[in-house]
Formats: structure tokens, sequence, C-alpha cells
């Protein structure tokens, strides 16, 4: 099966995607997770407004497998909840990297002005190599 890992992204240990606009952290679960969770049939996502921190669990993704813990791959406050999600969760299975997101977080700024994202983010081609290795 060959999987979609856009290279744009931010990938954690975890199985999610971050993907910065300015300040905004978009994230949501890669394709692989989708894949190993099965169908998704519920979520439980922070509330707009929740602080989340990076490498803590901020929720839940329910599959018809079973219940794993959401880790937020960045620090900030949540902006956005995907509230197409509720109606639907099987959009994190058919569109993990487009209308499946879950949430938007906003992203503290470095000194520099640029998001300050954890170091620890793994790219394409990292997260690649890790589920070649966990396969």
């Amino acid at each position: 099966i060959t999987m979609s890992i856009p290279a744009d992204l931010r990938y954690t240990p975890e199985h999610e995607w971050v993907s910065v606009d300015g300040t905004t952290a978009s994230i949501g679960i890669t394709e692989y997770a989708a894949q190993q969770l099965g169908d998704v049939v519920y979520l439980s996502l922070p509330a707009t407004g929740a602080s989340v921190t990076a490498g803590e669990p901020c929720g839940e993704v329910e599959s018809v497998k079973s219940v794993s813990d959401l880790y937020s791959p960045v620090d900030g406050e949540v902006a956005e909840v995907n509230s197409e999600l509720e109606g639907d969760p099987s959009l994190v299975n058919a569109e993990p990297y487009a209308a499946g997101w879950l949430f938007r977080v906003r992203v503290p700024q470095d000194g520099d002005g640029q998001p300050a994202l954890p170091p620890d983010l793994l790219s394409a081609a990292e997260y690649e190599e890790l589920t070649k290795s966990a396969g």
C-alpha cells in the first residue's frame, strides 16, 4: 500500500501531522494512523480556547478497533476545531490531510517572529522511515 506523506507537513512519532500557516498550525492524524486505526467512529477533540502542550494528550480518536490518545504536536491555544467531524468522523479516514483535519492551534512565536515549533517534529522523509520500520 502506498501511503501519502505530504512533503510540506511535519510529523510526530505518534502519527499526527502539522501544517503551519503563519502562526496557525492545522493538526490531523496521518494516513498511516488512519489505516492502522480502521474506521474512525468518534473523536474527542480539545475545546476552542483550550491550551495544548506538545507531546501531551489532548483528545481521543475512537475507531472500530480501539481508542487512541490524540497528542498535540505543538504548544499553543486551540483556535478552531473541525466541526464537520462531529457529523462525519469518517472524513479522517477518507481525507486525513484535507477535510479530515482535526483542530487548529495558535502557535507562540519565537524571537524571529516565526512559529515556535518543537524541534523534534519529523520531516516527511523521517516520518516515512519511521513508518517503514514500524511496518
